[in-house]
């Protein structure tokens, strides 16, 4: 597996937490160890460029996704199969705004994002109530349990 991790956003952030993150996301999901993904973080100016000419709305936004081989979740006995994902673009001083807001780290608001914006990527999305709850759900599953094994690996 492939996870490439670039940072252009002139903001320091600890990338290997972004890699185990993708590392445990991926594998709770099934995802073949061939596939790949890349994670960007860059600035303000360039989200916004982004989101101008990806989604026509004015303004940085926190993380887009851009699916490549449309692949989805596996499963234990059918994991998804190798592929290239796509690339997570992130921007880490929009997070660092919402993180205030939500009395959290900045790290943990780029953990959410990440794993958000993953699941875009396998074909989630939260358009209507009941894919919202089902990717929000999710989501939540593997941020919580991502977590757990992170307290286990400080211990």
């Amino acid at each position: 597996m492939t996870i490439e991790i670039g940072n252009e956003s002139g903001v320091a952030i600890d990338e290997t937490v972004l890699l185990r993150l993708m590392q445990h996301d991926l594998a709770e999901l099934h995802v073949s160890p061939d596939a790949d993904v890349a994670i960007l973080l860059v600035d303000e100016g360039a989200m916004e460029a982004l989101h101008v000419q990806w989604m026509d709305e004015p303004g940085p936004t926190d993380v887009l996704s851009f699916p490549m081989d449309e692949l989805r979740p596996g499963s234990e006995e059918v994991p998804t199969p190798p592929g290239l994902l796509g690339d997570i673009v992130l921007c880490p001083q929009v997070a660092e705004t919402q993180a205030i807001a939500a009395r959290h780290s900045t790290m943990d608001e780029l953990v959410m994002l990440t794993t958000h914006g993953l699941l875009h990527l396998l074909g989630f999305d939260h358009a209507e109530p009941e894919d919202e709850r089902e990717m929000f759900g999710l989501q939540k599953e593997l941020i919580t349990s991502f977590q757990s094994a992170e307290r286990k690996r400080r211990a």
